[in-house]
């Protein structure tokens, strides 16, 4: 028997029916999963009614149960299933190690995506890193008194950024850089503040995102929606280009910022001297800058991105792979801005819980030990030549972005996102979690390279078809992935 193109509650053809003798339960496997046809009637031109469902597994199951009681289903946009392939992405895990993932019906799969939305740059459950946590909890994660790790992990830091000389934690990317920008405001006396990236969820960014009147809102990043931001705020965020100095110094010009938050890089590199004609006008005016350095750190070098292109700020955001997959951020910073926290309230009962710290601790230990920022960026680099090398091997045009380790691809037209979801699909039959992107780590070794090409390689020749006339979507199990949000870099 074989079923094309099944949809809920629509017609299926059988190319064999006479091997139909009653009406009842059919079963057959594909790409994992199981599908089971209802058989209500069929008739001469080989055609039936059916109902039937989809048995994608307990994580999607447990994900129609989630967007009941959650709204949204889940906490971060990015790891929603729909923004990978709706209705059959496994959406949730029961274990994970090195770069491997155990969804809940425990089919292992490689994890050639994401990698826990960048922060494992060693792995899934590097050992050094659970042990001191293993050890932390059971000598107690939570006391009256302060963790100790906390200055030891403050001091750390600032070894590796001779410009700053204290550091203040949370516990999420978001969270530190309002943080940093409460104490840049408290710093400079001025409410404007000029952006360029993306920096999280809280009012003071979203801001940005309230237009000139009502009916603008959310044009300038969309997909970033500031309902329930107060359009008293409107105007105290002020978005910059990146490279686009000039519209850097206009905003300057207003007399309104203070700080200047921004990402060093993200999708490309910043001209030669972008970065350095910002600190020139930041120092000019008395404004603090910060480098949000919440994805790029700790990726292409030891530390902060910037230290690569010799442009220091006053401040700098670090999250994510600061501990390996545990909750950690921290912003550092010279004293003369720093102490400007002291002035405002800035406070919270988990922000000093301990294994944030601990992990970190040991994370930038095995980083220092294994190189492992040279160990990304190299894998990167090759994954990238080697997009670009399949694509021409199939006539495809691709355009790639983003740091080394942090690297993807996209196509162009109007398919794109049909094709995106087309790779996701029948490389997750074939047990790989994958899409357009790849956040490396150092658990993506050779092998493990070379076996994602191998299967990525059938799946560019149905997408060179479909460019050649083929029905992309004839070939998709359920709906096109949905689209996330746009960036200033």
């Amino acid at each position: 028997m074989h079923v094309e193109n099944a949809v809920r509650n629509e017609r299926v053809q059988l190319l064999n029916p006479d091997a139909l003798v009653k009406v009842g339960w059919l079963e057959f496997a594909h790409g994992g999963y199981s599908l089971s046809l209802d058989i209500s009637c069929y008739t001469d031109n080989n055609i039936i009614k059916d109902t039937w469902e989809m048995n994608v597994g307990k994580g999607q199951d447990l994900w129609k149960r989630a967007k009941t009681v959650i709204p949204g289903g889940n906490m971060l946009l990015s790891k929603r299933p729909e923004m990978f392939l709706p209705d059959q992405w496994p959406a949730y895990y029961s274990k994970a190690k090195g770069c491997r993932v155990w969804d809940l019906d425990g089919r292992e799969l490689i994890d050639m995506t994401i990698m826990g939305v960048g922060a494992n740059s060693l792995g899934y459950g590097d050992s050094a890193v659970d042990a001191a946590v293993v050890e932390t909890v059971t000598n107690g994660n939570m006391s009256t008194l302060n963790a100790p790790e906390e200055v030891a992990l403050a001091e750390r830091l600032i070894e590796l950024h001779p410009w700053a000389d204290m550091a203040r934690f949370a516990r999420t990317g978001g969270e530190v850089c309002a943080v940093a920008v409460r104490i840049a405001r408290a710093a400079s006396g001025r409410d404007g503040v000029a952006i360029c990236g993306y920096h999280g969820w809280h009012d003071w960014y979203l801001a940005s995102n309230l237009g000139d009147d009502d009916s603008l809102a959310g044009h300038l990043l969309p997909g970033l929606n500031p309902e329930g931001v107060p359009r008293s705020l409107r105007g105290s965020v002020l978005p910059f280009g990146f490279n686009d100095i000039a519209a850097l110094q206009a905003l300057i010009d207003t007399g309104k910022v203070g700080a200047i938050m921004m990402e060093v890089s993200r999708n490309h590199d910043p001209s030669p001297t972008f970065l350095r004609k910002v600190r020139e006008l930041a120092s000019a005016s008395g404004i603090v800058l910060i480098f949000d350095e919440c994805t790029s750190g700790f990726r292409q070098s030891f530390g902060g991105l910037h230290k690569l292109y010799g442009v220091e700020p006053d401040m700098a955001v670090f999250g994510k792979a600061l501990g390996n997959g545990y909750a950690v951020t921290a912003v550092i910073g010279r004293r003369s801005v720093m102490e400007a926290a002291q002035n405002s309230f800035i406070s919270s009962t988990f922000w000093t819980e301990r294994i944030g710290s601990a992990a970190a601790l040991v994370t930038l230990d095995v980083m220092e030990q294994t190189q492992s920022w040279d160990v990304i960026t190299s894998i990167g680099r090759n994954i990238t030549a080697r997009w670009l090398a399949l694509a021409q091997r199939h006539g495809l045009s691709i355009t790639t972005s983003g740091l080394p380790a942090l690297t993807g691809f996209a196509f162009s037209g109007p398919n794109a996102a049909a094709y995106k979801t087309l790779i996701t699909q029948e490389m997750l039959a074939k047990g790989y979690l994958a899409a357009t992107s790849v956040y490396t780590c150092t658990a993506h070794t050779p092998d493990v390279v070379d076996r994602y090409f191998e299967a990525l390689d059938p799946v560019f020749a149905l997408i060179a078809e479909c460019e050649g006339g083929r029905d992309v979507l004839s070939l998709l199990n359920g709906p096109v992935c949905h689209a996330g949000f746009k960036r200033l870099n």
